[in-house]
Parts: structure tokens; sequence; C-alpha cells
């Protein structure tokens, strides 16, 4: 059996927030060497905000759960 993507993106994300050595923390996400989105997470603000690569939108989240979400539907 295959391990779940979802955890696995979900363990990033978890470890934007409890990062401490800066206050935004960025991270990407591709597929087959695609990049899809990048993610930030500002810690004094508690979001992330998620950017598509193909169009250059940003998205802002609240919930980790969200965004873990939009990130999964993008690198599927």
């Amino acid at each position: 059996m295959q391990s779940s993507q979802l955890v696995a993106i979900i363990k990033r994300l978890e470890a934007m927030i409890e990062a401490q050595d800066s206050e935004v923390q960025v991270r990407r996400f591709e597929k087959d060497g695609e990049q899809k989105c990048t993610v930030t997470y500002d810690n004094a603000t508690e979001t992330f905000e998620l950017t598509e690569s193909s169009s250059d939108q940003p998205y802002q989240f609240d919930n980790i759960d969200i965004v873990a979400m939009e990130i999964y539907d993008l690198i599927q």
C-alpha cells in the first residue's frame, strides 16, 4: 500500500508552523519536477498563502486542512 500524500503534505505544513528560525516559512510543492505552487506561512498572523504557479494567483487560508486539500488537488 502506498503512503498517503495528504499526510505528507500536512507534515510539511506542520513543520512550517513549528519552525522558530524566521517569521515567514516558504515551501514549494512539485509534481514530476514541475512546481505546482508555493506556500508561505506567516507566524505573526498564523495564516498560509498558497500561490498557484500556473496563474500566479494567491489564496489565503487560516486552516491547515483546507490548504492541504488545495495543495493535494494541485499536485494530482
